[in-house]
């Protein structure tokens, strides 16, 4: 039995899709934050904070899974260098422990487009998380191979499983408007065009940052992007402002709308080489909806699908890249 994990460490959230080949396999979503146990804070009421994916790096146990704003004194990492982090390890650990496996025979992961494209960054991630690995105390599970691919790729093998439409002579264009980056790949007959993909770093974190600073502008009041992060996350439409509730959906608006057009201009500008416009776009990835809006601005004349339940898309889509 050949069995199979898709992960997706994102700098928001994990998603891990895992399972055994030709089954159904379990798709499961948790906050992207990682720490040292003794970072983490108790409860209000007294208690150890629980979570189960308590996990080792080296010989530290810290707890992943967790809010990223609910450590004390670690910072949520946000930088290129993030597969390299003990964040990161934490958070692959926590997936591996998510499986239920003790072996995996085949791994899908991604990287950002950018990073993708580096030869020596792809190598050194498929070896760091290729082979035996203590995920937590006498807890051990083995990754037997490992396969590393642009991260919007996922999500073009999620919304292929779940369609009718013929692609298979299609110019496509997946963009994956995520926390960090927003990466974009174009697939024409079920090639990658290198030179009309990449990455930008205006993604959801710039959009979270501008709605900070135009709530604190307004209200004369700091405040932090992780408290919008942790909001809208648990799927809330308001925060508490000085003791009062202010609803969100205006600020993400008028902060989505100062910074999509960089990034829409960033995909048209890389389109405009090749003299072709794509036949369909297909949007993944936990900012699908936040970004539909610009997306579907920037190609009027095109029709802009997304994936059910777009969050999870690139990791259900690694697991079905490795069912092939």
């Amino acid at each position: 039995m050949k069995n199979i994990l898709g992960i997706d460490i994102g700098f928001s959230n994990l998603k891990s899709c895992a399972g055994a080949a030709n089954g159904r396999p379990v798709t499961r979503i948790c906050p992207a934050g990682a720490a040292p146990v003794d970072r983490v804070g108790t409860r209000f009421d007294g208690q150890e904070a629980r979570d189960l994916l308590r996990v080792r790096v080296r010989d530290e146990e810290f707890l992943a899974g967790i809010a990223p704003d609910q450590a004390n004194h670690y910072s949520h990492s946000l930088h290129a260098e993030y597969s390299t982090t003990d964040t990161y390890r934490a958070l692959f650990h926590a997936g591996l422990l998510l499986s239920g496996m003790e072996r995996i025979d085949e791994l899908v992961t991604g990287l950002p487009v950018s990073q993708y494209f580096d030869l020596a960054r792809r190598e050194r991630l498929s070896q760091k998380m290729t082979g035996l690995h203590e995920i937590a105390g006498n807890r051990y599970v083995r990754v037997e191979r490992v396969t590393v691919v642009p991260q919007p790729v996922g999500g073009l093998l999620d919304y292929i499983s779940q369609t009718d439409v013929d692609l298979e002579d299609a110019r496509i264009l997946v963009v994956d408007p995520g926390f960090y980056s927003v990466d974009w790949v174009v697939i024409a007959r079920g090639e990658l065009q290198r030179d009309l993909s990449g990455s930008s770093l205006e993604a959801f974190s710039v959009v979270l940052q501008e709605a900070a600073r135009l709530i604190s502008a307004e209200h004369d009041s700091p405040l932090a992007l992780e408290i919008l992060e942790h909001a809208l996350r648990r799927g809330k439409s308001h925060i508490l402002m000085l003791g009062q509730r202010l609803e969100l959906a205006g600020y993400i608006d008028r902060a989505t709308a100062r910074v999509a057009p960089a990034m829409v201009g960033a995909i048209q500008e890389s389109l405009r080489t090749s003299g072709k416009m794509p036949d369909v776009v297909i949007l993944v990835g936990g900012g699908a909806d936040f970004f539909r809006g610009a997306v579907q601005a920037a190609f009027p004349r095109l029709r802009v699908e997304t994936p059910r339940e777009a969050v999870c898309s690139n990791a259900r889509g690694y697991w079905n890249l490795g069912d092939a």
